[in-house]
């Protein structure tokens, strides 16, 4: 059998999804199925008094659900904080108020317009600095303090480490909440299945959390819900939280009826968080040498108005405020703070995009105090076989972080004396050139508990003739399944065609855990995997059909000791390093992004067609977060309602060429040597960016997403210094 991992194999679900067959959650039918429309704040934080009268008393209405309907009105990915439906009080406009079930899509929104919703208006915080101030309002009046969370990081004397230093780097940064903005809106349907088992028939990224959550709010134990996924039109994190799940859930369970529901682009937009707006100062000491002496930082998450994943969020950009370095001395703090804004949560990076920009711009100002190339600075300090963590232990083996920056430099033919910088298409033009490093987990971390378990069914007489993998490996457009079908196939010696990956059920299949933390090849690969050579063991033995379940458990992680930081924190991680070409036009300040050398180490390539569009979906995600999405919310209002105002990047804006130049540096423990990498490739591209920006024009820019206006204003601010002096 010729080998299957490393081939680029054509995706086990493009015939479908071309042809129109596969059905996305707003193609579900189901006969008799009634209709329903949910009602939204229309204020960031008040006291409410809901009279619903009126929209019960409409011809068609059968049901107006509000939060007197759910036994336990309670959900949230880690804290249960947010009702299912808020009734008392709102804290912010994502806070959904009622919702209409009706025979009729039209008739559920007539019925909508007549709940009366009054409110009692009371104190707005928008801004996370001024929620952590003594004397504000408190958003959670039971939690005593607006600061969900807070984490720390000891390690060395900073004292001494900047009094060492030659030269300190001091800046404040901010990156903005963001919308994930992707393809499909939320859509499902909820019903009874044929065992009396509460059924809901979505999408989303963790299915057995879904039932989880589920069970609590409706008060019923988790074997009576029931969760079958479909492919989602993408996902990025958005899908992490309960969206429609549960309130279809609620519907199908007091009506006995199948229950439809789509949200529209801006219920959508309103309904599901956003990533999280950090607020960082950041510190940096090195030497005239460029050896990094000390760093101190501080972090301030907006979590907006519920917790949703903010403290694991939080978590992982204090783990990573001093970037993939060896730093002797180090000090982190950090915050996730409650607000009126809508709730934040998972997108893709996690954390580390909001941390790598930071340092990442922090080496970059140093690189050019110090007149030093910006790839020599990074390489004396970064993570190598046994380094020490800022939390005190040792990173974990297959560090690919060093070949990474030395195939993206001699991909660029960056020299000693740095980037050549390509020449400019034409009179008022100037080019520039960033380099950026960067490291994400793989996997949950600080102690979350991590698993993965699939059933593998072998069929066939004489050889293997089909194979059956069940696993909840959550399929939101990124390939999985693909390549846990080219894993199993690997790991049997069987075509990759013989290889079936069922849809997810939670009345069929084990919990393989979230579709999140780049885990999916790793965790599920190994579970696949292992369950794939157990069945051929009891194949051999002459069993038919041959049928194994295996766990995969990787080594355990442990949380931050609370006063010094000091954990385990991860068992592997993924590393990359990109080039960012721009061209910047100084009459109008537009910057274009003309070229992308990426060169990321995914330990090992098990589709490189895949990983490739990995790469390439990442380079344009991260390009709209630096110089065109801004996601906007005013006094707690959301202003940016739809794509149109969004403004995500499309083919038009992509740079006309995005090098691959990867490495692959094996994970001692990943499936053929492989891990994650579907988050490395997003969160590195904006400070290369910012990088290029003042390599072109001078002009150095610590938030994003820097606009042509920006640009202009700044140039036109440095002109008019310039005519004074």
């Amino acid at each position: 059998m010729s080998e299957v991992v490393g081939q680029p194999v054509i995706r086990n679900d493009a015939f479908d999804k071309v042809t129109g067959r596969l059905k996305f959650p707003g193609d579900l039918t189901m006969e008799g199925q009634l209709y329903a429309k949910m009602l939204w704040s229309e204020h960031p934080h008040a006291r409410i008094h809901i009279d619903t009268s009126e929209a019960e008393a409409v011809p068609g209405v059968v049901a107006v659900f509000t939060g007197r309907d759910v036994p336990h009105n309670e959900f949230g990915l880690i804290f249960k904080d947010q009702p299912v439906f808020s009734y008392e009080l709102v804290r912010s406009v994502g806070d959904p108020i009622a919702m209409v079930v009706a025979e009729s899509e039209v008739i559920a929104e007539q019925a909508r317009a007549c709940i009366r919703v009054q409110y009692e208006d009371l104190p707005v915080l928008t801004d996370p600095r001024e929620a952590i101030k003594p004397g504000a309002p408190l958003i959670h009046a039971e939690k005593g303090s607006n600061i969900l969370k807070s984490y720390h990081i000891r390690k060395g004397d900073v004292r001494q480490g900047f009094a060492q230093a030659d030269v300190v780097i001091e800046e404040d940064y901010y990156t903005p909440a963001t919308e994930q903005a992707f393809m499909q809106p939320e859509a499902g349907v909820g019903y009874i299945d044929d065992q009396g088992r509460v059924t809901v028939h979505s999408a989303g990224q963790w299915a057995h959390d879904d039932r989880h959550q589920i069970a609590h709010a409706l008060g019923l134990p988790e074997e009576q819900v029931r969760v079958i996924y479909t492919p989602a039109g993408g996902a990025f994190g958005g899908r992490e939280d309960l969206s429609v799940q549960l309130v279809l859930a609620l519907a199908a369970w007091k009506l006995r009826k199948p229950v439809k529901i789509v949200w529209n682009r801006e219920e959508s937009i309103r309904g599901h968080h956003k990533r999280h707006a950090f607020y960082i100062h950041h510190k940096l000491g090195a030497t005239r040498e460029g050896q990094i002496t000390a760093m101190e930082v501080e972090l301030i998450a907006d979590a907006g108005a519920y917790a949703s994943s903010s403290t694991a969020v939080l978590a992982n950009a204090v783990l990573l405020a001093c970037g993939p370095y060896e730093v002797p001395n180090v000090k982190v703090d950090g915050h996730a703070v409650y607000t009126n804004n809508l709730r934040a949560g998972a997108m893709r990076g996690f954390g580390a995009n909001q941390a790598i920009f930071a340092v990442e711009m922090q080496m970059s100002r140093l690189a050019d105090k110090l007149g030093m190339d910006r790839s020599l600075l990074r390489a004396k300090q970064l993570w190598k076989e046994g380094s020490e963590l800022p939390t005190q232990t040792v990173v974990p083996p297959g560090v690919g972080i060093r070949e990474t920056l030395m195939q993206l430099t001699e991909s660029a033919g960056w020299s000693d004396n740095g980037p050549q910088r390509p020449p400019p298409s034409g009179p008022g033009k100037r080019t520039g050139v960033g380099l950026v490093c960067g490291c994400k987990n793989v996997g949950y971390s600080f102690g979350f508990p991590e698993q993965a378990t699939s059933t593998v069914e072998l069929f066939g007489e004489q050889q293997i003739d089909r194979a059956v993998v069940k696993i909840a490996a959550a399929e939101v457009g990124q390939g999985a399944t693909t390549v846990l079908a080219q894993i199993a196939a690997q790991s049997l010696g069987i075509s990759y065609d013989s290889v079936e990956i069922p849809t997810i059920d939670t009345a069929e299949m084990a919990n393989a855990g979230s579709s999140s933390a780049s885990r999916q090849t790793f965790m599920s690969g190994n579970a696949v995997k292992g369950a794939c050579e157990r069945a051929l063991e009891i194949w051999e033995k002459g069993e038919r059909p041959a049928k194994a379940t295996y766990q995969y458990l990787p080594p355990r992680t442990t949380p931050f000791d609370p006063d010094t930081g000091e954990c385990y924190p991860n068992f592997s991680y993924g590393y990359g390093s990109q080039i960012a070409e721009v061209e910047v036009d100084m009459e109008t300040g537009e910057v274009t992004l003309t070229r992308v050398i990426a060169s990321h180490d995914p330990g090992a390539v098990v589709n490189p067609q895949a990983f490739e569009g990995q790469v390439e979906g990442g380079v344009v995600m991260a390009q709209g977060w630096a110089l065109i999405e801004d996601f906007v919310q005013q006094d707690g209002l959301i202003k940016t309602r739809r794509f149109s105002e969004l403004l995500i990047p499309t083919s038009v804006d992509a740079p006309s060429e995005i090098v691959h130049c990867p490495v692959t540096v094996a994970d001692p423990l990943g499936p053929y040597g492989a891990r994650g990498v579907g988050e490395m490739t997003m969160m590195l591209l904006a400070p290369a960016i910012l990088d290029a920006i003042h390599d072109a024009t001078g002009i150095w820019f610590s938030k994003i997403p820097v606009k042509a206006e920006d640009v202009l204003l700044a140039l036109k601010r440095r002109a008019s210094t310039l005519r004074q002096v």
